[in-house]
């Protein structure tokens, strides 16, 4: 008999393990504790107290074995002391990628492309008719076919070259993208956390970039009251500091380490929640947290000049509503021909990972 077994749902029967699901919320609570283990691991605690993540048959302490003999925990053997491993690093940028990158919905399958014609690796939908030169691999033979039953019909089907159609490639591109990140003060005050969200979206557009694009390069440059590069591994335990924002050395060593990449696509994407308030001069810093002090927006805008005439693009992802905030960020936008987004929290992964898509489907010359 043919029919439907209905069954009682539970919503905690996902298809993982016990293990899984715990490691899943572990990997989220590192994020929100910089990388520290042993918070992570008390937050968990706390968590399961209040809704019974685990049961008699899997306690915590199974879960703390199966983290250290899987490979992301780490036991100092004198003091006790807990930390995370490379896995574990990876682990959460993989998460990262799968919970910003999973939900968009993308138009197409492949890689960066440009919209150039050629003989290149990724197939173009456009075809057209065969001219001299075209090579066999070019020939698209269901649309030649389909082209010969037009013109002849099946009965005395044959295939002519006016019937050949050739499917075009378009090459792929290589493009060299700085990520630069706000972790002034601001990033964290009126009890808003804006750094984790802004650390998501680096850790999943550096494991976009390494394993779908692997030729394309990504630097990451933190900027406070200085600006200084990080390795990817080190996105986890990236915080806040008692900062001011000095953009102009962000933009500074941004441009630096672009210069020495060869690939001739170049941009910048810039997170930040504030306004510039920060220089630095010679061994002096020049600080300024009231409203928009011209000195340090002058030098932001010549940068943005620069930028522009170097043709490296930035897009600016500003965290903040505040009017004169918006004007600032349009002016400097205006100045580098670039693009702004004015980004809610929850909205931030998306913006830039469609910015980022979009970006490799321009035609380079």
């Amino acid at each position: 008999m043919i029919g439907h077994r209905f069954v009682h749902f539970d919503p905690n029967e996902n298809g993982k393990s016990k293990f899984e699901q715990l490691l899943d919320i572990f990997m989220q609570l590192l994020t929100y504790t910089n990388g520290d283990a042993a918070e992570a691991l008390d937050w968990l605690n706390q968590l399961d107290n209040q809704y019974k993540l685990t049961d008699d048959e899997y306690g915590m302490g199974d879960f703390i074995d199966d983290l250290k003999q899987n490979g992301y925990l780490k036991e100092n053997e004198q003091d006790g002391s807990f930390s995370i491993t490379g896995k574990s690093e990876q682990t959460i940028r993989k998460k990262s990628l799968e919970e910003i990158f999973g939900k968009l919905k993308k138009s197409r399958q492949g890689n960066h492309q440009t919209f150039k014609p050629g003989q290149g690796d990724e197939v173009n939908p456009d075809t057209r008719p065969f001219q001299f030169g075209d090579m066999l691999e070019q020939i698209d033979f269901t649309e030649s076919i389909r082209n010969a039953q037009i013109n002849r019909g099946v009965e005395s089907f044959s295939m002519q070259e006016d019937d050949l159609q050739i499917r075009e490639s378009d090459f792929k591109t290589q493009t060299s993208t700085v990520l630069m990140i706000d972790i002034s003060h601001s990033m964290i005050l009126y009890g808003e956390d804006r750094i984790t969200p802004a650390k998501k979206v680096a850790m999943a557009l550096s494991e976009l970039i390494t394993t779908k694009y692997p030729k394309d390069t990504l630097d990451i440059v933190v900027f406070g009251n200085d600006a200084w590069s990080i390795e990817i591994k080190d996105l986890p335990y990236l915080q806040v500091g008692p900062y001011h924002t000095n953009t102009v050395a962000g933009l500074e060593l941004a441009m630096d380490l672009l210069r020495r990449r060869k690939n001739p696509n170049k941009q910048i994407f810039m997170i930040t929640d504030g306004k510039p308030t920060c220089l630095k001069i010679g061994k002096k810093y020049y600080k300024n947290s009231f409203g928009l002090d011209r000195k340090v927006v002058n030098r932001c805008i010549n940068l943005a000049a620069q930028c522009k005439k170097l043709k490296i693009p930035i897009t600016t992802f500003m965290i903040a509503s505040d009017p004169y905030l918006q004007k600032f960020v349009q002016e400097f936008t205006e100045m580098n021909n670039g693009k702004a987004f004015f980004a809610s929290l929850d909205k931030l992964g998306a913006f830039i990972f469609k910015d980022f898509e979009s970006g490799k489907r321009k035609t380079v010359y």
